[in-house]
């Protein structure tokens, strides 16, 4: 049923914001959706989506100070950070504009209106196009409403979403000037998409107005998408002649992690009586250098030096000769990263990654612990 509490008050909030001064903006601001859709908003605020900006996101912005396009106040990363920006056009130009906190619309970053009129998807080389419908107020959606809104209109007939592939003009494919992949997520569409994973129906109404008593969960990878990281992602742990194996078993449609910026850590060890008594570190990595051979952030990287990051549906296992001994306790960790690199030139000119070094407190993931009895 509907609640009635203060539905009118709630109408007449909505038709305020389409008052002059708020009404010239292509798209709605997210401020506007919270009023019927707190629960899927505030997951929404505690997203990457919501924090996409230089203004929130504060190695994005260390990442876009670094480029030389940021001296020129060309802030070209709007397409995909501030896309619902209602100066989209001069922002990625360099005319010294730049990013500008005091935007409302820059501030939205990637805003609940945008990904909601996304009508097409194009193909591109050095990335997607998201093709967006000008009908405003008519926002595309997999299911049809309970009720409908007095604020705007559901599709429900496009193929984009009812696959549930709308994500993909975002998060496909990038590549830098020089042909190497900045990240790839575009997945095995065939066997599964983006929302089973990234958007689960949750516990809690999507709107106000009638109580839906689910909701398709808008936190991107967020706390829920960890939380059940094990239907993704899973480590096994087996005894051998000579001594053991774990696996790390990938279940996810596309490559993981879908960035060089980011990698995996698996930590293996053998705890004796209380001491460690094995211990390796495995690595994922994607490592690019530059023209003269340095690491290189990927939008200056010119080669791959090395890519180990797990593909998708892939098993990969890790074999040790270490006699293990009744009592032992075998601990696998596999953590999310930051790495730091140094760089061998061989005698032929090749380079390779001589020493891998972890920058940052690892983020677990998943882990399992054996034991030997």
């Amino acid at each position: 049923m509907f609640k009635s509490r203060d539905i009118f008050h709630r109408i007449a909030f909505l038709l305020l914001l389409t008052l002059p001064g708020w009404a010239n903006e292509l798209f709605s601001l997210n401020i506007t959706c919270k009023e019927c859709h707190p629960t899927i908003y505030q997951e929404y605020r505690e997203s990457m989506h919501a924090k996409a900006t230089i203004f929130a996101d504060e190695i994005h912005k260390k990442v876009w100070e670094l480029l030389p396009f940021s001296q020129r106040g060309e802030y070209s990363c709007g397409y995909c950070h501030t896309p619902a920006a209602n100066n989209l056009e001069e922002l990625v130009k360099a005319n010294g504009i730049g990013p500008d906190p005091y935007n409302p619309t820059q501030n939205d970053a990637i805003g609940c209106a945008l990904c909601h009129r996304i009508s097409d998807v194009k193909e591109g080389k050095i990335h997607n196009f998201n093709v967006i419908s000008k009908k405003q107020r008519v926002y595309f959606a997999r299911k049809k409403p309970l009720v409908e809104s007095p604020f705007h209109k559901v599709d429900i007939t496009n193929p984009l979403y009812q696959k549930g592939n709308n994500c993909t003009g975002c998060h496909g494919h990038y590549s830098n000037d020089h042909g190497i992949q900045i990240f790839t997520s575009t997945p095995n569409l065939s066997k599964i998409n983006c929302v089973e994973c990234h958007m689960p129906q949750m516990e809690g109404s999507s709107n106000t107005l009638i109580d839906t008593k689910t909701h398709a969960y808008h936190g991107g990878f967020g706390k829920i998408v960890k939380q059940n990281i094990s239907k993704y992602l899973n480590l096994q742990i087996r005894t051998t002649q000579e001594g053991f194996e774990i696996d790390v078993v990938s279940r996810v449609p596309h490559i993981v992690l879908t960035t060089p910026l980011k990698s995996l850590y698996l930590s293996v060890d053998v705890v004796r009586k209380n001491q460690i008594v094995f211990h390796r570190p495995e690595f994922f990595v994607r490592a690019l250098s530059d023209e003269k051979g340095q690491i290189a952030i990927p939008w200056f990287a010119r080669e791959v030096l090395i890519d180990t990051m797990l593909e998708p549906g892939e098993k990969r296992t890790f074999a040790y000769k270490f006699k293990l001994q009744k009592g032992d306790r075998v601990t696998a960790i596999l953590s999310k990263v930051l790495l730091g690199y140094e760089v061998d030139k061989g005698i032929d000119g090749s380079l390779s990654i001589k020493k891998i070094k972890i920058v940052n407190k690892p983020e677990p993931l998943l882990s399992r612990v054996f034991l030997i009895k």
